[in-house]
């Protein structure tokens, strides 16, 4: 199945994009889309901003950006959020997309 129900606006600074955020899993990694969600799974618990904070690592590793170009714009005390990536476009996005599994 293709990657495009992940919902990307892109605009000329960079990319943004929803993600469901699984919090104490066992690893911390992209796990891939389910539905139209990116969904990253963290080993942090959701207590004071620490989960975020390593989906945000996890999510810049993945992307091979630095870790001050991603931030969440949205949903920050949810598990479903819009993330932000400077300096990325669509194109590279899906490339990053292609590698991981969707439902």
């Amino acid at each position: 199945m293709g990657i495009e129900p992940l919902p990307v606006v892109e605009d000329e600074g960079g990319v943004a994009f929803p993600i469901h955020v699984q919090p104490r899993s066992s690893r911390s990694e992209v796990v891939g889309v389910s539905g139209e969600f990116l969904k990253v799974r963290v080993c942090a618990p959701p207590v004071e901003g620490v989960a975020n904070e390593e989906c945000l690592r996890i999510l810049a590793k993945w992307l091979h950006v630095p870790r001050a170009a991603v931030a969440i714009v949205a949903g920050g005390k949810s598990r479903r959020k819009r993330v932000r990536v400077e300096g990325l476009n669509r194109a590279q996005l899906m490339a990053c997309l292609a590698r991981v599994p969707h439902d």
